[in-house]
């Protein structure tokens, strides 16, 4: 299996960008891993918001194919520890399935086109958490998980 991990837009804080870095190359000692970015578009009054997650949800499914399996993580998703986030990533693993896509918004979130095509949705917390910082939890626990699977002392429950 094959795990991407899409954002929409530069991360802007070095701290962020070393981290998410670091956490890329351990995840890919477990995985092939690819981390996408995708441009993203600043609303105006000449581009409303609406436009702006319909264009930026445009860029996603070109950027992905009908057979991934596309993971939002949304603040309306399905909150998991990180013990049955590993087996979600796991059992993900032994069906088949080719890529596994983790996709974070923007600023503004997703179009309802990105909604429909997503396979599921995830929560990091019933907190909202600004698009920048939620790249370096979520590689973190993208790394926790596969601790977990193989079975390494990284995780303390």
């Amino acid at each position: 299996m094959k795990l991407s991990l899409i954002f929409i837009g530069k991360t802007v804080s070095d701290y962020l960008e070393k981290g998410i870095s670091e956490y890329e190359k351990r995840i890919k000692r477990y995985i092939d891993f690819e981390i996408k970015i995708l441009k993203d578009l600043k609303a105006s009054k000449s581009m409303p918001i609406k436009i702006v997650k319909s264009k930026e949800g445009d860029q996603v499914l070109k950027n992905i194919s009908k057979k991934d399996f596309l993971i939002l993580l949304d603040e309306n998703g399905k909150m998991l520890s990180s013990r049955e986030f590993s087996k979600f990533i796991e059992n993900k693993q032994l069906t088949g399935i080719k890529n596994l896509v983790f996709l974070i918004g923007g600023a503004y979130g997703f179009s309802e086109e990105v909604y429909r095509r997503a396979n599921g949705k995830i929560s990091l917390s019933k907190m909202t958490f600004s698009h920048q910082p939620v790249r370096l939890l979520f590689s973190e626990q993208l790394y926790r998980a596969f601790t977990i699977i193989k079975g390494e002392p990284y995780h303390n429950d």
